[in-house]
């Protein structure tokens, strides 16, 4: 049987453009359909056919591969001696002969059944392809284009599949609109009976450091380090840095000349909000910044807790907490404690404590300066005095 070789090698050539699957792939797939439609309408599934295709002529040839027997039990696998002697002189028993089958054509429901074969079968590497490539690119940055939105689900096209942007996935507030070009986050791939399943989102806080890297050649060079990320999507961010080369200001590389560089981020993720920290293995100068702009008071750690208790003045207090929680939410998932927020007003009530008393490490953040035990005993008694002296009043 002999298949237009000009446009059998044409068709071959666009489907392995197309899909970007290998040309031996496809061959594979098309001898597949051929013994497909041969046992359609010639045989059944029982025989061993093996198919001869020549890419460049586009001939195919149709073998059947039988067994030399002495006695026939099986007529689709085997074949007596004698008429496999007549076929080859010589063949021993035991061995295989193969006998060209080649039919003229094939009827219409063995060319259809042929076609779905070759269907199925690029699908599949189509589908092996896309996982393959994607999977080696968790955790990157991809560019996307917005193909339709339905309802609170966004459709998105990339290069070679497409991926759904889920609600919890999305930036709140954030408007997509068909033909719109973003960026998302691909946070892992997963192999479903369906094809592979892109999971992206553009509310990750990764996709923050990945901008970064695209923005800030410092980060991209590894001369900045981004030591932790907590945001609140769509509203604010805190992201902790460091540099490895004491002659770059951390902050002031991401910041960029006039605020450009973070701002070029900020508009990429629909203007949220976002503080640039200077990383410090003092614990105390952390929570002071991560807290910024409230000043506080005093600090209490309670360590076998994980758990501080920040002491503010009353006008301080919601700067602290933030709007929704927002400031001290954000400030907890940096360090990785438990952050209370109090005015200083209460700590002289538990001045009778002398646990918490000793757990006094910082004075006003005005003064820069750690409070002594003796200095915080002092204040705390005079309190104490102060309110005994107006109960009896």
């Amino acid at each position: 049987m002999n298949l237009n070789a000009q446009n059998f090698v044409a068709a071959i050539k666009q489907i392995c453009d197309e899909k970007k699957i290998e040309a031996d792939i496809v061959l594979e797939a098309v001898k597949d359909a051929l013994k497909a439609a041969y046992r359609k309408d010639f045989g059944n599934r029982e025989q061993d056919l093996e198919i001869l295709l020549d890419k460049d002529t586009g001939k195919a040839t149709v073998l059947l591969v039988k067994t030399v027997v002495e006695e026939v039990v099986n007529k689709h696998a085997e074949i007596s001696y004698e008429d496999a002697q007549k076929i080859k002189k010589g063949i021993k028993l035991g061995a295989k002969i193969k006998m060209d089958v080649t039919p003229m054509d094939y009827g219409r429901i063995a060319s259809q059944s042929a076609k779905q074969v070759i269907i199925q079968k690029i699908q599949e590497a189509e589908r092996k392809g896309i996982y393959e490539e994607y999977s080696n690119r968790s955790d990157e940055l991809l560019n996307a284009l917005v193909h339709r939105v339905e309802g609170r689900f966004v459709y998105l096209e990339l290069d070679r599949t497409t991926a759904v942007l889920e609600p919890r996935d999305q930036i709140p507030r954030e408007k997509y609109r068909a033909g719109q070009r973003t960026k998302v986050y691909l946070e892992r791939v997963e192999m479903t009976p369906r094809g592979p399943v892109l999971k992206v989102s553009r509310a990750h806080p990764r996709l923050i450091f990945r901008l970064m890297e695209l923005e800030i050649p410092e980060v991209r060079n590894g001369i900045v380090v981004v030591k932790a990320i907590a945001r609140d999507p769509g509203v604010r961010c805190k992201i902790v840095v460091d540099s490895t080369d004491d002659s770059v200001d951390p902050v002031g590389a991401c910041v960029g000349q006039r605020g450009v560089r973070i701002q070029n981020i900020t508009d990429e993720v629909n203007g949220e909000r976002i503080d640039v920290i200077q990383w410090s293995e003092n614990f105390e100068t952390m929570l002071r910044e991560t807290l910024s702009p409230a000043k506080l008071d005093y600090i209490i750690k309670h360590e076998a807790e994980k758990r501080v208790e920040v002491y503010v003045e009353e006008d301080q207090r919601a700067l602290a907490i933030g709007k929704n929680g927002q400031n001290v939410r954000l400030a907890g998932i940096i360090l990785g404690w438990e952050i209370d927020i109090l005015n200083t007003a209460e700590l002289s009530s538990n001045a009778d404590d002398k646990t918490k008393k000793e757990e006094v490490v910082e004075e006003k953040v005005e003064t820069s300066e750690v409070a002594s035990e003796e200095n915080i005993e002092e204040k705390t008694e005079a309190a104490v005095e102060e309110k005994s002296s107006e109960e009896k009043a």
